[in-house]
């Protein structure tokens, strides 16, 4: 069970308690993801993800937080996405107030010194870098940039290199001020605590935060039309991944969509992976995922294969799309989708720091959250016929997309390969 209380402030405290842990995480969402960029500004929240732990009042560079939390044997970490970013903090129970103290004190306090900006554009470039010679995180930024296009649902979190030479101190603090406000924020207490405690704890660290300013970003209303994207570079292997428009996060067929996934790629038992891996042995990895926004969705099949087989594994995850749509899922797919899913889900959530992340993220973007009980029937209740007329809808070689990155010259052929 989880339960929910505000701040004078109006920020929200979110306590999901579980019994068996002897940890604790503290996770601080914000509504302050890549889509709520503009063109001239793109990159901006992820680099101040990092800025944040260059120092504030009490724990003054990266080194003091650092020497905080590893001499408790505490983990922490940032991340951001395309509708938020979070910042947390996982410790022993008995040090939960030192996780606190470093929150709020970054949250609070983080001046964002100008010599650490400096240092830190070379970071955040090789960061870049490391992505670009990557090829299968690489092909999976390619493939959002050509189904959402020029939209900030379409730009890579990293940004551009230009901001990332040039952003300044000025801009990192109107930033913060502009989207780090109570009323776009919550904090997430999970593991072993209570409601009392963790709401105390918000009073004790967090309620200075103030603030009413909640950004909207702007709305996704059409995918891209281009059909494929060829990245040739010189890899040992091709990297692609081929999929197709899906449903949001709040559209009824949500939850449909993801047992679709799981029937198609989403384990060792999929289709995909026991009719091309197994049975074809034509690649490696081998996995079908969806993506779920407030207003936009895909489902996506990645893959690295031989190049000299690439055209053989398109044609054959075509085909189990084709023959999905066409045919349909069966009853026992069905239910054994339901039953992976829902024990991933059980098994994730023993953890704190998975916990934590599945109540925040539903408190900072959905419009209600739901516990577990609550999220299982919505995965039992979805119907075979369902997810049949949803494959029929989705998986038309019309709304296919292909991102491909190796040796392949040809763009041409991929077009008509997919049409």
């Amino acid at each position: 069970m989880f339960s929910i209380q505000k701040l004078a402030s109006g920020l929200p405290i979110l306590t999901a308690p579980s019994d068996g842990t002897e940890s604790i995480t503290v996770l601080v969402f914000a509504g302050a993801g890549s889509r709520y960029e503009q063109q001239n500004n793109r990159g901006i929240s992820h680099f101040l993800e990092h800025m944040f732990f260059k120092g504030g009042k009490k724990f003054k560079s990266t080194k003091e937080v650092s020497a905080a939390i590893d001499g408790v044997g505490g983990d922490f970490n940032a991340f951001t996405g395309k509708e938020y970013a979070g910042y947390y903090v996982k410790v022993a129970a008995k040090n939960v107030e030192l996780a606190c103290d470093v929150l709020s004190d970054m949250l609070l306090h983080a001046y964002f010194p100008t010599e650490e900006i400096e240092k830190e554009r070379g970071v955040i470039m090789e960061e870049e870098r490391m992505y670009q010679d990557t090829p299968m995180y690489r092909a999976g930024w390619d493939f959002e940039e050509l189904l959402f296009g020029n939209h900030p649902l379409g730009w890579d979190t990293i940004g551009t290199e230009e901001l990332i030479k040039s952003v300044t101190q000025e801009q990192f603090q109107k930033y913060k001020e502009w989207l780090y406000t109570a009323a776009n924020l919550c904090i997430t207490f999970a593991g072993n605590i209570t409601q009392e405690k963790a709401l105390s704890l918000g009073e004790t660290y967090f309620a200075p935060l103030g603030g009413t300013h909640k950004e909207t970003f702007m709305p996704f209303t059409d995918y891209g039309t281009e059909k494929v994207m060829l990245r040739t570079k010189n890899t040992e292997q091709a990297h692609l991944v081929l999929g197709v428009p899906g449903v949001s996060s709040q559209h009824d067929d949500h939850f449909a969509m993801k047992l679709l996934a799981v029937i198609l790629g989403g384990n060792m038992s999929s289709r995909m992976f026991l009719n091309i891996r197994e049975a074809r042995g034509l690649c490696y990895y081998i996995a079908t995922e969806t993506d779920n926004y407030l207003d936009a969705g895909s489902l996506s099949t990645r893959a690295g294969v031989d190049q000299s087989r690439l055209h053989e594994a398109i044609e054959a995850i075509k085909h189990e799309y084709l023959l999905c749509a066409a045919e349909g899922v069966t009853d026992e797919e069905v239910q054994q989708a339901k039953s992976f899913l829902k024990g991933k889900i059980t098994l994730s959530l023993e953890d704190s720091e998975e916990r934590a992340h599945y109540y925040g993220k539903q408190l900072l973007l959905y419009p209600g959250v739901r516990d577990i009980h609550e999220y299982f029937e919505k995965i039992d209740v979805v119907t075979r016929d369902q997810i049949n007329v949803l494959a029929s809808r989705l998986l038309s070689a019309k709304e296919l997309r292909l991102v491909v990155i190796g040796k392949e010259e040809d763009k041409a052929k991929l077009v008509e390969m997919i049409s």
